[in-house]
C-alpha cells in the first residue's frame, strides 16, 4: 500500500460481536467474546501514542466500539459517550442500527434518531425462511419488518437492501408485495438490489450467485431504483465480460479507501478495512505488537493478503482463476478480483 497520507484514521473495537452469523458477511463469523471499557481505553491510547510519537500526517482519530452490529450491548448510550470522549469529532454512525435492538428496546430508536442519522438500512434475502437462513438466526426476518414499521412510525427513513441470489428469485414478487403493503404510502422509503461480495463468509455461497440469464425478468422499476441508489448505470456484469475488460485495461494501482479503519478483534488481532478478517490479512496483535509495527506491516505489504493485493496484477489473477465464458454476475472489476485474490490467498495459506 502507499504510505498513509490521510490526516484521520479510525480504530474500531469488537466489544460485543453480533446477534447474527450472516452468510454474506465480508467480516466472517465472529464470536461474542467481549472487550471492556478499560480494554478500549488502553487500545485507543496505543494509537494516540503512535500519532504523537511518529512522523505521520495522521492528526485525528475516529473511535468506534463496534464494527459488526452497532449498539448490540445494553449500555449502548454509555458506549456512544465513550466514543465521543475518546475520538476526535462526532462518532461516525453511518446508516446502520441494531435491528435486533429496535425490535426489543422501545427506548432505542428515539435515542438513535437524536444522535443521527435518521436513515437505517435493513437487509433482506427473501421471505422469512430465506432471510432467517442467511442470517443464521430465527426471527431475523420478523425483526427487520418490525424495525421498518417502527422507523416509519417515528419519522425515520428505512432503506431496504435486498440481496440478489438464486434463493431470492422465486420470492421477490412476494417480498415486493409485502414492502408495498407496509411502506407504500411513504415517499421517504427506499429499496434497492445488491449483490453479495464474494469474500469473507460469502465465499461459501458463490453457488447462489445468479447468472445473467436468470435475472432477465427482474422488475424494471426496481432496477431503476437500484441504479439511482448505487449511482451506476450498469449494476453488474458477467465474469466473462469482466475477464475481457481486465485483460484489455492497464493494471490499476492500489489506493487507500476514502476512510481508513483498523479493526481490533476481541482477541486483539488487528486488521484494516482493506481485505477481510481471514488470517492472511492480519496485521498483528495489539497485545504483542506496537501500532508502529502494525502500520509498517500495512504500508509495506508485509502480510500475505496485502502482498497479493499489491504485487499480483489483476491480469495475472484473471489468467490463473478467471473463466472467459462465465455467466455469473458481479458488481464490477474489484468485486470479481477480490474473489480471485481470496482464492489465491486461501490456497497459499493452506499450502504453507
Amino acid at each position: 500500500m502507499p504510505k498513509i497520507d490521510k490526516d484521520e484514521i479510525g480504530v474500531a473495537f469488537d466489544m460485543a460481536g453480533c446477534p447474527n452469523r450472516c452468510r454474506h458477511c465480508w467480516l466472517g463469523i465472529g464470536n461474542n467474546r467481549t472487550l471492556s471499557e478499560t480494554d478500549v481505553r488502553w487500545g485507543v491510547t496505543q494509537f494516540r501514542e503512535f500519532i504523537q510519537d511518529v512522523d505521520t500526517p495522521i492528526r485525528t482519530l475516529a473511535v468506534s466500539t463496534h464494527f459488526r452490529e452497532p449498539d448490540f450491548r445494553d449500555n449502548y448510550r454509555d458506549l456512544y459517550d465513550l466514543e465521543v470522549e475518546l475520538g476526535d469529532g462526532k462518532p461516525k454512525r453511518f446508516e446502520l442500527l441494531s435491528l435486533w435492538r429496535v425490535a426489543r428496546d422501545k427506548n432505542y430508536l428515539p435515542w438513535a434518531k437524536s444522535v443521527g442519522p435518521d436513515t437505517c438500512q435493513i437487509t433482506f434475502f427473501g421471505m422469512q425462511e430465506t432471510t432467517d437462513w442467511f442470517c443464521r438466526r430465527s426471527g431475523a426476518f420478523a425483526d427487520a419488518l418490525t424495525a421498518t414499521e417502527r422507523l416509519l412510525d417515528l419519522g425515520m427513513k428505512p432503506r431496504w437492501q435486498v440481496f440478489l441470489t438464486t434463493k431470492l428469485l422465486s420470492e421477490l414478487d412476494d417480498l415486493l408485495a409485502l414492502q408495498d403493503k407496509i411502506t407504500g404510502s411513504y415517499d421517504e422509503f427506499k429499496i434497492f438490489l445488491n449483490l453479495p461480495g464474494p469474500d469473507g463468509e460469502a465465499e461459501k455461497i458463490e453457488e447462489l450467485r445468479p447468472t445473467i440469464d436468470q435475472i432477465s425478468a427482474l422488475p424494471v422499476s426496481l432496477l431503476e431504483k437500484s441504479r439511482k441508489h448505487i449511482g451506476e448505470s450498469v449494476l453488474w456484469r458477467t465474469e466473462g465480460e469482466l475477464y475481457s475488460s481486465i485483460l484489455s485495461s492497464p493494471d490499476a494501482v492500489e489506493t487507500m479507501p476514502e476512510q481508513l479503519w483498523f479493526f481490533v478483534c476481541s482477541n486483539w488481532d488487528v486488521f484494516s478495512n482493506i481485505g477481510t478478517l481471514e488470517p492472511w490479512w492480519c496485521l498483528g496483535n495489539l497485545k504483542k505488537d506496537s501500532v508502529k509495527t502494525i502500520i509498517r506491516r500495512f504500508e509495506n505489504n508485509e502480510v500475505p493478503g496485502l502482498k497479493v493485493l499489491c504485487h499480483h496484477s489483476p491480469s495475472s489473477l484473471v489468467e490463473e482463476f478467471g473463466n472467459s465464458t462465465g455467466r455469473k454476475i458481479y458488481s464490477g472489476r474489484e468485486c470479481l478480483l477480490s474473489l480471485y485474490r481470496e482464492t489465491l490467498c486461501r490456497r497459499d495459506w493452506h499450502q504453507k
